[in-house]
């Protein structure tokens, strides 16, 4: 049961990400998002075959379902052309899926500090905080095409520009090597103790 909300929390944390990303893509001026129909909580329209269905089957399978699981949605259709801001609309797009998933884990992270929980609701909001944290620092790898690399490049000077374009051109082998050496674990941990910072007591799942 507890792979199954698991699973589950994962998914809709994706899904909500990625509405965050949409929603304050229209805030500023894009309806892509809007007219491709990917404002909406619906999972069906955030489905992505391999980092959706493949991706978390396979690290239940390999970690004989004791996790740690990660995976993610089709990613919403983005123009910046459209953004009224120029200058700062990319940023404020990529933060705001992180920034979202943070907001959700510390929300029910501070019920678990300050409410009584029963045993059940214990473990589910402890999922929910686990792996929305879990998720925020994933999208922050510097690396294409996670968040942290369009929050990065917006900071970038021009002289910089050809680490950009290596970025851009071998990010997916950088994250794989980091998460073959470990990264995926790295990723959790920092989940695990911001848990604790958050709710003030050990995990219990």
């Amino acid at each position: 049961m507890e792979i199954v909300f698991i699973l589950l929390i994962l998914f809709f944390s994706i899904v909500i990400h990625e509405v965050a990303h949409g929603s304050v893509a229209l805030h500023l001026g894009d309806e892509t998002a809007k007219r491709a129909g990917r404002l909406t909580l619906n999972p069906i329209k955030h489905i992505d075959p391999l980092g959706t269905i493949l991706v978390p089957l396979l690290l239940l399978f390999a970690t004989l379902g004791k996790g740690p699981i990660i995976g993610w949605a089709k990613p919403v259709p983005i123009n910046p052309l459209n953004f009224r801001d120029q200058r700062w609309g990319t940023l404020k797009v990529a933060i705001a899926g992180p920034a979202t998933n943070f907001l959700l884990a510390v929300i029910f992270g501070l019920a678990i500090r300050f409410l009584s929980l029963s045993q059940p609701l214990l473990m589910l909001f402890s999922i929910i905080v686990i792996y929305n944290f879990a998720w925020a620092v994933f999208n922050l790898i510097p690396v294409p095409p996670f968040d942290g690399s369009h929050i990065l490049f917006s900071f970038f000077p021009g002289k910089l520009l050809e680490i950009r374009r290596f970025l851009e051109r071998y990010g997916l082998f950088v994250f794989l090597f980091f998460i073959f050496f470990g990264g995926l674990n790295l990723i959790f941990k920092s989940a695990y103790f911001l848990f604790s910072l958050v709710t003030g007591q050990p995990l219990v799942i």
